[in-house]
């Protein structure tokens, strides 16, 4: 058996990667069973240790828990996207906030004053980090929706423009993703479609 060593990490087991990966689906439709706060609080709390440059953590989460909350989030979905999020006992609007570096003397304590600073006035620069780590962070919480035990309906067919205008006016917020959660519901997956094959997207040197 090969030594792994003093370091060595556990190995998530079977049930955990097809929980997690192999077997979790996108949900198109989801159960009236109610999605709870602590739930929704859970999945942040697993979605906040994900990987980003300089720890900036630029990932925001707006949770829509409200009939009325949704009825102003769907007039600017897709209509293809509308009734499944009328449908979810819970919606993520996930967002960047370009002013990330404000947050660096917390997140990057012993650099984190010359940071922010660096970035003070360089608006073009947080928004390409920040759009690029907040999509790294994204799959990372859509894993800790997995996590929790629920289904994540992530779409990406709204008026970006038209939801920042809608919930975060006045902020440094901007939306990117919409994800519905809750527990699947009557035929929630479409058909699993193939993934690439490894020996057209995995190279060896």
């Amino acid at each position: 058996m090969t030594d792994r060593g003093p370091q060595a990490l556990d190995v998530l087991d079977d049930a955990g990667r097809k929980l997690l990966f192999t077997e979790a689906r996108t949900s198109n439709t989801f159960a009236e069973t109610a999605v709870a706060d602590d739930e929704l609080a859970m999945i942040w709390e697993l979605a906040r240790w994900s990987p980003s440059a300089a720890n900036c953590q630029p990932l925001r989460v707006l949770f829509v828990r409200t009939r009325e909350g949704k009825e102003r989030l769907v007039r600017h979905l897709d209509e293809g996207n509308r009734a499944k999020t009328l449908g979810a006992p819970a919606v993520a609007i996930l967002a960047y906030d370009v002013d990330f570096h404000e947050q660096m003397p917390t997140v990057f304590p012993a650099r984190g004053e010359m940071l922010r600073a660096a970035f003070a006035d360089r608006t073009e620069t947080r928004e390409t980090l920040a759009a690029y780590n907040s999509a790294l962070q994204t799959g990372v919480f859509l894993l800790a929706v997995r996590a929790a035990g629920l289904a994540a309906g992530p779409m990406a067919g709204f008026d970006k423009a038209g939801v920042d205008g809608e919930f975060f006016a006045g902020t440094s917020w901007q939306s990117h993703l919409v994800v519905n959660i809750g527990h699947p519901g009557a035929d929630p997956w479409f058909p699993r479609l193939p993934r690439v094959p490894a020996e057209h997207a995995v190279a060896w040197a």
